[in-house]
């Protein structure tokens, strides 16, 4: 049985839509809030100077690829293998050092063409809703039929998404399904395998089409994400015990605090109040000072 190798990753994910014009020019018609006379038709790539350099960041997203249209419209694309809290600003800053970076005669702002950022996190943040895809735009809040269109952010939550959500989008559904499905050794599912730019990508995720470096970059690019994903998590319910342990103090602060109260208000010495709290004169006296002033 053929294994495939996981679309998500860095190596493949830049091979199948940073090397094909006609699959990323699919993906993104596929995937953005475009109109039918918006529709993407022709497509080249940029330099991907804007992808982060330090090791951290890299691991954990990269700015996979950055094209072009026939009409100057720009579009950035980022599969984030987890979710991050700085993700969403550095997203917004990529975005606006393409705006800002474009070639345009001085003072002629008309000029300036659209930028469109697609995020693909492999992750969810929004754990408010069952809703996968988030469509971000600028907007005139009291009437919010008027936007600004010159920038637009998606962020699709992969974890989330089921082939009956997207129903109506037929080829987005595929894309997505193809994003979440491809991986290991398993029968691939005929709906997939039948349209055209879904087959051809699936051809470039077969382990056979890598040599032995690319495999081992590969393997290498899963242990640091399943690492850094470790550490994350570690942190997080360090967290969680550190914060409990705080509440318990701040609770028996509390109740050490009303007990000092209560004696006072019985009539006993400071000196009595201390032997039977066990603390000192000065921190029963700090104690009753705060609250009395509180």
């Amino acid at each position: 049985m053929t294994r495939y190798l996981d679309p998500r990753s860095d190596l493949v994910f830049k091979r199948i839509f940073g090397e094909n014009p006609d699959l990323a020019m699919s993906f993104l018609n596929a995937l953005m809030p475009l109109r039918p006379d918006q529709q993407i038709v022709e497509l080249s790539y940029l330099p991907t100077e804007m992808v982060p350099t330090d090791a951290i960041q890299k691991r954990n997203s990269i700015v996979d690829v950055r094209c072009r249209d026939n009409t100057g419209r720009q579009f950035l694309v980022e599969m984030q293998m987890y979710w991050t809290e700085g993700f969403v600003k550095r997203m917004v800053f990529n975005a606006s050092k393409a705006y800002t970076r474009q070639d345009f005669e001085a003072g002629k702002y008309s000029m300036l063409k659209n930028v469109y950022a697609l995020a693909l996190i492999n992750d969810i943040f929004d754990h408010e809703t069952d809703e996968f895809y988030h469509l971000y735009e600028i907007i005139n809040r009291s009437n919010p039929k008027e936007k600004i269109e010159d920038m637009e952010f998606v962020l699709v939550e992969l974890p989330k998404f089921t082939p009956h959500t997207m129903s109506e989008k037929k080829m987005a559904a595929l894309w997505l399904r193809f994003l979440n499905e491809t991986k290991g050794e398993h029968d691939i599912p005929a709906e997939l395998e039948e349209n055209p730019e879904i087959s051809k990508a699936l051809q470039m995720c077969r382990e056979s089409a890598f040599s032995t470096a690319e495999l081992y970059a590969y393997e290498t690019f899963w242990d640091a994400v399943y690492v850094e994903k470790t550490r994350i998590y570690d942190a997080e319910v360090r967290g969680r015990a550190e914060g409990i342990e705080i509440g318990e103090k701040r609770g028996e602060q509390k109740k050490v605090a009303e007990i000092i109260l209560n004696c006072k208000q019985s009539g006993l010495s400071i000196s009595q109040i201390a032997l039977i709290v066990n603390l000192s004169e000065d921190e029963v006296t700090k104690t009753l000072t705060n609250h009395t002033d509180s």
